[in-house]
């Protein structure tokens, strides 16, 4: 190997020796989907911008084509470091995808609007809640922006979950790989010495986890390429994807949502950014609102349990050569994660809190709007059931890490901050994030007209409780309600003290 990393001609011609006689020039394009999965398309991509078509290849593989392939994979193999998901692969990929339909740079009156259009939504939201601006930098952003920016939480979200699935896959094929293959025997669909050629003896075990942790990456940036193709900002999915409490509008995307509309383009680019406002003011003075929803992800991550045995027969018969085999087995396709108890649990408390966000967002940012926006309505429903059904990022998201970032019941949760809306004003609803614990459940949405009766029961149970500890301990409630300078009758505080 040479010092620019690539393999060195002696090396190359090694291995081409090695090949059984018939082999063709595709059985290496083979090799490489295997080992690269969708990562290969970008290798071929690459070699043809070079004037290197392997397909057309009628005899021995050319040695710079296998020089430059060999250290795409070798690159990938011997990176130290990259994690559970390889970082550098999903960035690569999200970047790629995120440009793959068109990503023009923002005109100075696109900025300009998108900017704006932040400005006023938080004077309107001023009007309707208690909670201030988020305070943070209004941004007009491409889609490559909001992958750079947004891409670091993904790779955060999906790496227990690749941690779990790139072990088991190392274990159960350091059971079946025969001994000695770092010595230089072959691994079926590679070529025989593979390993020592990419740059040394490289563990098996290893191989795989470095391959499972590239696949991941490119799982993860294939989710957040498409994403950045389909997002208003950066709260669209219900999680802060931001450690900024920054507002942010991608004028691209809210100008294809825009066409077809019977809105203006300009309502359109009001209301989202009023939802957008909405979102970071709530992630921003709820304090606890982030970590509590990112942690959620994470325990239920942590939790996710693989059946060794039925992993080892799913993967006993895989062909490395067979790419389309290798990328499920990578993905999670063939494991059958298994969902106890207490991972049901943490999949409805997430649910249930990602509607409760929706829930309030979409009845605070309407309410907002609606004195200014003729469409506000339409552009409601629009909205609603454009979350609900979801789209081709969030599923890969789910097939993923095992999670829907779908609010279902966000209609309820909606209800539901209406109704106490009216009942208390907008401060008894916006206390409704005063606490976790006091958070409305699945119960609550199921019944939203009976919240306000359960959760006064459940104050006055937990009053009753407090007077009970004061008792035990020695303490008079009714002088602790009292003024220091003042002694009340003894059977309770005066009117002035209450």
């Amino acid at each position: 190997m040479d010092d620019t990393g690539l393999a060195d001609p002696v090396t190359v011609n090694t291995m081409s020796d090695q090949h059984q006689p018939g082999d063709t020039p595709q059985s290496w394009e083979e090799m490489l989907r295997s080992m690269l999965g969708d990562g290969a398309d970008e290798v071929m991509a690459e070699m043809r911008e070079r004037g290197i078509d392997p397909t057309a290849l009628g005899g021995p593989p050319d040695p710079v084509m296998m020089q430059y392939a060999l250290a795409q994979v070798q690159k990938m193999l011997s990176a130290e470091g990259t994690g559970p998901v390889n970082a550098d692969v999903a960035h690569d990929v999200a970047r790629q995808v995120a440009v793959s339909e068109g990503d023009p740079s923002l005109t100075g009156k696109q900025a300009k609007d998108a900017t704006e259009a932040l400005a006023v939504a938080e004077l309107w939201l001023d009007a309707v809640t208690d909670l201030p601006p988020a305070g943070g930098t209004r941004h007009a952003w491409n889609r490559s922006e909001w992958v750079e920016a947004t891409l670091p939480v993904w790779n955060e979200l999906a790496a227990p979950v690749a941690s779990s699935v790139s072990d088991a896959l190392a274990t159960v094929l350091r059971d079946q790989l025969p001994e000695g293959v770092d010595d230089g025997e072959a691994i079926p669909g590679m070529p025989a010495g593979v390993l020592h050629d990419l740059g040394g003896a490289i563990d098996p075990a290893q191989m795989m986890r470095r391959l499972g942790s590239a696949v991941f990456g490119m799982q993860v940036g294939q989710a957040a390429g498409t994403l950045s193709r389909e997002v208003f900002g950066a709260t669209d999915v219900g999680l802060p994807l931001l450690d900024s409490p920054d507002t942010v509008l991608l004028p691209t995307n809210v100008a294809a949502f825009a066409e077809g509309l019977d809105a203006p383009i300009e309502e359109v680019r009001h209301f989202l950014a009023v939802r957008e406002a909405a979102h970071a003011r709530l992630f921003t003075h709820v304090p606890w609102l982030r970590s509590h929803l990112l942690s959620i992800v994470e325990r239920y991550a942590r939790g996710i349990t693989i059946d060794l045995d039925a992993l080892e027969a799913q993967v006993r018969d895989i062909d490395l050569a067979d790419s389309e085999a290798l990328r499920s087995a990578l993905s999670g396709g063939v494991f059958g994660l298994q969902n106890t108890a207490e991972q049901k649990a943490v999949l409805l408390n997430l649910e249930t809190t990602l509607a409760l966000v929706e829930g309030w967002v979409d009845e605070v940012s309407t309410i907002a709007a609606l004195p200014h926006l003729p469409h506000a309505i339409p552009l409601r429903e629009m909205i609603r059931r454009r979350r609900a059904a979801g789209g081709p990022a969030e599923q890969t998201f789910s097939t993923l890490v095992g999670l829907e970032l779908r609010p279902r019941r966000s209609r309820d949760a909606a209800t539901l901050f209406s109704i106490v809306a009216r009942a208390q004003g907008p401060a008894g609803r916006d206390a409704v994030w005063d606490h976790p614990d006091l958070l409305p459940g699945t119960e609550d949405l199921d019944d939203p007209s009976g919240y306000l009766v359960r959760r006064e029961a459940t104050e006055h149970e937990h009053a009753d409780v407090d007077a009970a500890l004061k008792e035990i301990f020695g303490e008079d409630p009714a002088a602790n309600d009292l003024p220091a300078d003042e002694d009340g009758p003894a059977d309770g505080p005066t009117d002035e003290a209450k």
